[in-house]
């Protein structure tokens, strides 16, 4: 029985019959009916003596299991004491990676809220959609993210208080939780299968799903990968590059340190050169970043790293930036392969089950599998699509795209794999239009919609082109209106509306402008074609 008053996460939860099959076969993955995960991950760190131990340092600031538990609890009362949060609510959350942050995280599920939590970098308009679609209420935001929160509470009438931290003031959240007697909580009787968080990720349409999480799941993907494959100890200080609204991100920086007892070093900017100074001055022993920075940090490693373990994902680790890290640092880079959709990784390899070049074997808890277009499993050394089921599963909110991703009980992910004789997966590439760029997902298609914003553009088509360094790159094919020339005068003018418009990561590095874009007969934009052209255009300067 559900304690959420709120009900609207769990009516617009896929039907039965569109959920993948979900498997708990290992005896940790059984987990009681009843169970609030923020407690699991923090509370009981304190109930068994362990309250003293470091668990958040940032650069001003470090917090104990028993001071942030404080924190929690604090904000957790203003959550519901004065802010009308109920059980089942969805809360906004916005902010870099810093306690305050991962505090709010914690607070709105002990409450029995739901988080949906946004990367700072984005604009009103992609913030107002969660808004929109979650129907959001509440929203709590670090004060220096103001300016686009209230462009998006301007555009999305769902959204009805926004409470800002660090800024001080009567209404600021620090204020409201210096409240007396506010310093203890009792978490919330959720249920296991209760809705805990609404993960938004970009599709090849470029609209965003929400993916629904329980309680459950967010123990499931700590007790596979992390106690499987990961294997971190309480000794360990964790550190990452991914935003805590990446589930990359939280699990790396929130779930995995404080599920072992162990601290996480938060950061707010975190380029391969603040991160390489930061794990050097907090001496980090576990990094999680994007195989772009480990190829950006190679140059300037120190001999003496603290660090003991290399966590890649978010795009395909290649093997010679997996032979240039562990010639530099005798470290063997964990490659993954996750989804917003399962929450985290879930194939991957220990160090010493490693073969460079592969992603690895399923997560111990997962199962996958190489199927065709019927989704029907294909023989060894087959290129087809990946499919994979476990603890953890796709559950979008109210969404007919279900269907596309759950399919004969498993999870098709949109990427394309082989398997060896041996049962490691090999990665090909994406099976859709998602451009992957260091380590960020892009809709070829948002870039599209906002570079037709602009008065100079006819039409246009966004694919990946290879890049060396990025995976791939945002490129843009271009007709333009009559009276414009695509001079470099008018790429820089469109790369920084396209960055106005939309997050900054997203703007087309290169753009080349055609006279006509391909077509179906019908009108519909042929982006293989596109794809073909970026493609060769690459290799010919590779040739050259």
């Amino acid at each position: 029985m559900t304690p959420q008053v709120d009900t609207f996460a769990r009516d617009n939860l896929p039907p039965r019959a569109q959920l993948p099959e979900f498997r708990f076969e290992l005896p940790e993955l059984n987990y009681p009916d009843r169970m609030n995960c923020a407690v699991e991950l923090l509370d009981r760190w304190i109930a068994g003596g362990r309250g003293d131990a470091p668990c958040l340092i940032a650069p001003n600031e470090t917090l104990s299991y028993a001071q942030l538990a404080q924190q929690v609890n604090r904000i957790a009362n203003v959550l519901t004491r004065m802010l009308g949060v109920l059980p089942g609510h969805r809360v906004l959350l916005r902010g870099p990676n810093n306690p305050m942050m991962v505090a709010a995280y914690l607070a709105v599920i002990k409450a029995g809220g739901i988080v949906v939590a946004t990367m700072p970098l984005l604009r009103a308009k992609e913030i107002a959609y969660p808004i929109g679609k979650a129907k959001i209420h509440l929203a709590l935001c670090d004060h220096r993210l103001a300016d686009e929160m209230e462009k998006a509470r301007a555009l999305a009438g769902d959204l009805e208080r926004v409470i800002y931290w660090g800024g001080g003031g009567a209404d600021a959240l620090e204020t409201l939780m210096a409240t007396p007697r506010y310093e203890s909580f009792a978490p919330c009787d959720t249920a296991s299968d209760d809705v805990c968080l609404i993960a938004f990720t970009s599709g090849t349409t470029g609209e965003p799903k929400g993916t629904m999480h329980f309680h459950r799941d967010i123990l499931a993907t700590c007790d596979s990968y992390g106690r499987h494959v990961l294997r971190a100890e309480a000794r360990d200080r964790f550190i990452g590059s991914p935003p805590l609204a990446f589930t990359f991100g939280l699990g790396g920086l929130v779930l995995f340190p404080l599920r072992v007892g162990a601290a996480s070093i938060l950061i707010e900017k975190a380029s391969p050169e603040d991160l390489l100074a930061a794990i050097d001055k907090f001496r980090a022993t576990i990094v999680f970043t994007a195989p772009t920075a480990y190829r950006a940090m190679l140059a300037k490693l120190r001999e003496h790293s603290s660090l003991r373990k290399c966590v890649s994902a978010g795009e395909a680790l290649p093997k010679a930036t997996f032979d240039a890290w562990l010639a530099a640092t005798g470290i063997k880079i964990l490659d993954g392969i996750g989804a917003t959709e399962m929450l985290h990784i879930f194939i991957g390899a220990t160090e010493e089950e490693i073969r460079p070049g592969a992603t690895g074997k399923p997560v111990p808890g997962y199962e996958a599998r190489v199927v065709d277009t019927d989704g029907k499993e294909l023989p060894p050394n087959s290129i087809g699509r990946l499919a994979v089921r476990g603890p953890t599963g796709c559950r979008y909110l109210a969404d007919k795209r279900q269907r596309h991703y759950v399919q004969n009980g498993w999870n098709v992910t949109g990427d394309t794999y082989l398997m060896d004789a041996d049962g490691y997966f090999w990665y090909q590439a994406r099976s859709d239009d998602m451009i992957v760029s260091a380590g960020y997902n892009i809709a070829g298609p948002e870039v599209e919609a906002a570079l037709l914003e602009h008065p100079a553009v006819a039409e246009c088509g966004v694919v990946g082109a290879p890049d060396e360094e990025r995976g791939q790159i945002v490129k843009a094919y271009v007709v333009l209106r009559g009276g414009h020339s695509g001079d470099a005068a008018t790429t820089k003018l469109l790369q920084e509306h396209v960055k106005a418009t939309i997050a900054p990561y997203k703007y087309p590095r290169t753009i080349e402008y055609v006279s006509q874009l391909p077509r179906t007969q019908t009108g519909k934009l042929q982006r293989f074609e596109l794809r073909r052209m970026a493609a060769d255009t690459a290799s010919h300067k590779l040739a050259s």
